[in-house]
């Protein structure tokens, strides 16, 4: 996700540092050597992460992001992250005089590629109005949260519902199919009367396909997204028996060997069940 996002902020004019865990370049961008030779002549740095655990390694300790960025500067996130980490984040960077936007995007690598990433920022209305551009140069529209904590949920709430979408349209097409219906033709019928979403026709072509490599979105990450969403749902005691459903398919699938495929592949588990091949 962050190589073609960066590629764009170069082609928006921007002058892009880059640095990335496991190398790599990008055309047009200076590649830093270190986190504190990217982060530290830097206006605006964005990270874009895994999970809360590569954040924190790049954000906390000698030389990193937190101790590099200068005061005043914003760090903008754009990773799927926890409720927890946002809010921790919000705040030492305000002790330490720098700002933070919490902008979790909604897209996979080819929306990235196109500039059709939803992005979801959580910060001061005069953060969001001074990351416009930025906002501008990688997507097609902003949903603004009242804070980072705000934004994370929002971003998890949203994952959570598209593995709901998976679960419901991968039982709805093994039954059909169990019954003699086409999965592509069922599909066809769902999305063009009922179910028309791009969510639903995206990922049911998938499913109906049998697609699921390469992964665009890793199975492991659905799985952290619906501890994820989990954890906010017990912090806020809420709950959320479909989620948690989820969350055992997903750690089903990686029992199962089937980590590489996309997560819409966890849909595979409900073709077995059905006595599918």
């Amino acid at each position: 996700m962050g190589q073609p996002m960066a590629r764009n902020l170069v082609l928006a004019g921007f002058d892009v540092r880059t640095w990335n865990r496991s190398g790599g370049s990008v055309e047009g961008a200076t590649a830093s050597r270190t986190i504190e030779e990217a982060v530290r002549p830097a206006e605006i740095v964005v990270t874009m992460l895994s999970e809360d655990a590569a954040l924190r390694a790049v954000t906390f300790g000698d030389g990193k992001l937190l101790a590099s960025l200068r005061t005043g500067r914003i760090h903008v996130g754009m990773s799927t992250i926890s409720v927890a980490l946002a809010s921790e984040l919000a705040t030492v960077h305000t002790k330490g005089g720098q700002r933070f936007v919490n902008a979790p995007v909604f897209g996979r690598p080819d929306a990235a590629a196109a500039r059709k990433l939803w992005i979801v920022p959580g910060g001061s209305g005069a953060d969001l109005a001074e990351l416009a551009p930025l906002f501008a140069a990688l997507g097609q529209g902003t949903f603004p949260m009242p804070g980072p904590a705000q934004s994370a949920l929002a971003k998890l709430c949203g994952n959570f519902m598209i593995a709901a979408t998976l679960e419901s349209v991968g039982e709805a097409l093994a039954l059909g199919e169990k019954g003699g219906i086409a999965p592509e033709q069922l599909l066809g019928m769902l999305t063009g009367t009922l179910f028309g979403a791009p969510v639903v026709q995206r990922y049911g072509g998938m499913i109906a396909r049998q697609e699921f490599s390469p992964a665009g979105f890793a199975m492991a990450l659905g799985l952290k997204d619906m501890r994820l969403v989990l954890q906010a749902g017990d912090g806020l005691e809420v709950p959320l028996p479909l989620a948690d459903l989820l969350r055992t398919r997903f750690l089903q699938a990686m029992a199962q060997g089937k980590g590489d495929l996309d997560w819409s592949g966890v849909t595979t588990l409900i073709r077995e069940s059905a006595g599918l091949k």
